[in-house]
């Protein structure tokens, strides 16, 4: 039983756990490992209809369903269900909490176990271990494994799913037939771990931080977590779509005052911080930008990118979109030229459009439409 870590509600999810645990990259191991999921569709009888769905850093497995905390839909509910390029007459989608999330999966915020996996009767903290990218794929394979799956017919997701992508490809390529990474990189850059430390340097200096020991007092450092959320999500919209929403539009502030919104665009940014903390651990948020910060690639394989993808007979979509700064589509035509160095099969598009870095979770039918094709392709040559 987890412990009870305010302001959550107490939720539960639907979880395969695995007593024997998981070994990590950082030499460490987690004992017994939950994995929260969720599918939608059905899997066919040769279990060969799977895809994967692989989310980015705040998002969850409630992907096109009410999210059972916040009430909202589900947060690629565009293109997943009966008839959508995610088609559930047709595909079997299973998205999973990742490692170290804060909605069911075994991180921080879950009871704390010793060598033996026994409860210590405590949330794990600032006590959980250091994860990467390839530990998340590892636990994604286990569920996978327990689901009877041996093969996916695809593995889609964007950003920090997009990286999941990668390392699924790269790390199990017999077990993936499609590989769709959308929005993302090989490895993260500079800025963006950047902006990172910055969003954690905010939870750090929050006064109910308290050393990451927080849920002693039933707290969270929720004016820091707020700043995070508010830092990166100005890295996922672009300033034309800023623009387009806000521009300089005034709330109707009766002076010059730091004490109230005056701009549209500060009460929009502070709304997604308040919101976001009543969903979203701060020590999860911690060590899943840390995961990404480490991600790379290219050195898992020697420092020769290509090399992740020697020999595989996994199909490649690689998308990006114009407007995106925090994922260029430089590093999606780096991640291309490995993958022809390579000798893989692969297809790249770049979407115009004005969205930024969200444009992969909003409506842009051109997108979807190539992605949808794709998939389809691809079950069409199975036989799916």
């Amino acid at each position: 039983m987890s412990a009870p870590v305010a302001p959550f509600p107490q939720v539960e999810h639907q979880r395969a756990v695995f007593a024997d645990g998981l070994a990590l990259d950082c030499g460490a191991a987690i004992r017994p490992l939950a994995v929260a999921w969720r599918g939608y569709g059905r899997l066919n009888a040769a279990r060969s209809n799977a895809v994967l769905v692989c989310h980015a850093l705040t998002g969850d497995q409630y992907v096109a369903e009410t999210h059972p905390v916040t009430g909202r839909p589900g947060w690629w509910e565009t293109i997943i269900g009966p008839g959508k390029p995610l088609d559930t007459d047709r595909y079997f989608v299973l998205c999973a909490n990742v490692l170290g999330g804060c909605m069911g999966s075994t991180g921080p915020r879950e009871e704390m176990t010793d060598a033996e996996g026994r409860g210590l009767g405590r949330p794990w903290g600032t006590d959980f271990p250091s994860i990467t990218i390839r530990d998340m794929v590892r636990a994604q394979k286990r569920l996978t494994d327990h689901l009877g799956i041996t093969r996916l017919l695809g593995v889609v997701g964007g950003s920090m799913g997009g990286m999941q992508v990668l390392e699924w490809a790269a790390t199990y390529p017999e077990a993936v037939f499609a590989a769709a990474p959308i929005a993302t990189a090989a490895h993260h850059s500079a800025q963006n771990i950047a902006f990172h430390e910055v969003g954690r340097a905010a939870i750090h200096a929050d006064p109910d931080w308290k050393g990451g020991r927080y849920w002693e007092d039933g707290r969270v450092p929720a004016q820091g977590l707020s700043v995070a959320r508010m830092v990166a999500h100005i890295t996922y919209l672009s300033e034309q779509a800023l623009t387009r929403k806000f521009g300089r539009r005034l709330r109707g502030a009766s002076a010059l005052t730091f004490l109230e919104d005056v701009f549209e665009v500060e009460s929009y940014l502070r709304h997604q911080g308040s919101t976001f903390v009543r969903r979203f651990d701060a020590n999860s948020y911690l060590t899943i930008t840390r995961a990404m910060d480490y991600f790379d690639l290219a050195a898992e394989h020697g420092g020769d990118l290509a090399n992740a993808f020697r020999g595989t007979a996994t199909r490649f979509f690689v998308a990006s979109f114009s407007s995106d700064w925090l994922f260029p589509t430089r590093e999606s035509r780096a991640l291309v030229r490995a993958l022809n160095a390579a000798a893989a099969n692969v297809s790249f598009v770049e979407f115009a459009t004005d969205k930024g870095h969200d444009a992969f979770l909003l409506e842009e039918p051109e997108f979807h439409r190539a992605l949808g094709g794709f998939l389809a392709g691809c079950a069409d040559r199975l036989g799916v």
